[in-house]
């Protein structure tokens, strides 16, 4: 190895604290560590639940040990990069990437791996969204008989988009994000910044991190609320909401992923009586009733797509509350700021994924 990037292939540390001018910790087993335990974790947790259903308990407790794994890994992680001060930042060579730094090229080609995950979503979504006959389409025609599921697609919107309170949690969840990538920003210029006094610069780049980890908290906070809970209407407002008192979850909506036999109010030719409406052309002269439709595969496509996306806030949590600590005890400087701007490249993608997820998913 040349004598530009020391003796780090013999550098002792490979748990710890590490020092930086030996070059970087080849014979760390942080990475090693956290892929196994990701590796378990799904492995586990494909086999512990079916269609929805937690069918082997036998799974249980290897994913938990999975989880501990992975925490091992990301504390191995931690401690060698908390003593990173930017004395050593090894760069790449040969076309296309020469004297652009190592880390920065892994993290594009990590995005570039990411934009093939989400590509492949939203593929699946729009083909099974135009490949099955809407429920809507379906119910109208009248080709449906009562107490027989019908298969059909019935997108998330036709839930969330109903009612302006329905949709809030995601409407401010978009807000959210997009406001996390300035403040992002914000943490990396103020690191960047040469002409600041220490405890200045301390004091901005973790109220800016801290600020980004409470917007993705928030994030979390509301996706749950809106799969899970749901919350009341304000008692003035309750005509938005079709004059019910409260938003409920798409878990008690029924939208779930082995809803197989899923009724909605709409799809109730006795909705129409009740509420003086017209009936569609094609239920005139029809038997009437509840129709019942198999929708696993639309809510499927729509809770492994926002799901995935989750995931990816999830893990910009863990990883912004090591760099809000980190911030706290000064261990940003204009020397290695750089570890700002990596994750940012990171949070930004995320950032413009849900850009995209919000109105494919939550109102078309």
């Amino acid at each position: 190895m040349s004598s530009d990037y020391g003796h780090d292939d013999h550098h002792p540390s490979a748990w710890g604290p590490h020092d930086w001018h030996h070059g970087a910790p080849h014979n760390s087993w942080a990475p090693i560590i956290m892929s196994a335990g990701f590796a378990i974790f799904l492995f586990t947790l494909g086999g512990a639940y079916e269609w929805g259903e937690f069918v082997s308990s036998t799974y249980a407790l290897m994913i938990f040990v999975s989880l501990g794994v992975i925490g091992l890994g990301i504390l191995i992680w931690w401690r060698q990069d908390f003593s990173f001060d930017g004395s050593y930042e090894p760069k790449s060579f040969g076309a296309p990437y020469q004297n652009i730094d190592i880390r920065k090229v892994a993290v594009w080609v990590f995005l570039m791996s990411e934009m093939m995950v989400f590509t492949s979503l939203f593929s699946t979504y729009i083909r099974y969204r135009t490949g099955i006959e809407n429920c809507k389409t379906v119910f109208e025609s009248g080709n449906w008989v009562e107490g027989t599921a019908v298969t059909c697609f019935e997108p998330a919107s036709h839930l969330i988009a109903s009612s302006w309170f329905h949709l809030a949690p995601g409407a401010i969840n978009t807000f959210a994000l997009i406001i996390s990538s300035f403040t992002i920003v914000q943490a990396l210029r103020y690191a960047k910044k040469k002409d600041l006094d220490e405890n200045t610069r301390r004091r901005k780049v973790t109220m800016f991190l801290g600020t980004t980890w409470l917007l993705a908290i928030i994030f979390l906070a509301l996706k749950m609320i809106e799969w899970f809970i749901g919350f009341p209407t304000p008692g003035p407002l309750t005509e938005l909401n079709h004059g019910h008192t409260e938003i409920a979850s798409l878990y008690t909506e029924g939208y779930l992923i082995n809803a197989d036999s899923y009724q909605h109010h709409y799809y109730n030719t006795h909705y129409f009586e009740d509420h003086d409406m017209e009936l569609p052309a094609g239920l005139v002269g029809h038997s009437g009733g509840q129709m019942m439709a198999d929708i696993q595969v639309s809510a499927s496509t729509f809770y492994v797509t926002t799901g995935t996306h989750g995931a990816h806030v999830l893990g910009g949590i863990v990883v912004l509350t090591y760099m809000t600590f980190k911030a706290m005890n000064g261990g940003y400087t204009p020397k290695n700021a750089v570890g700002i701007e990596y994750f940012g490249l990171y949070w930004h993608f995320v950032d413009l994924v849900w850009v995209l997820v919000f109105p494919f998913f939550y109102l078309y």
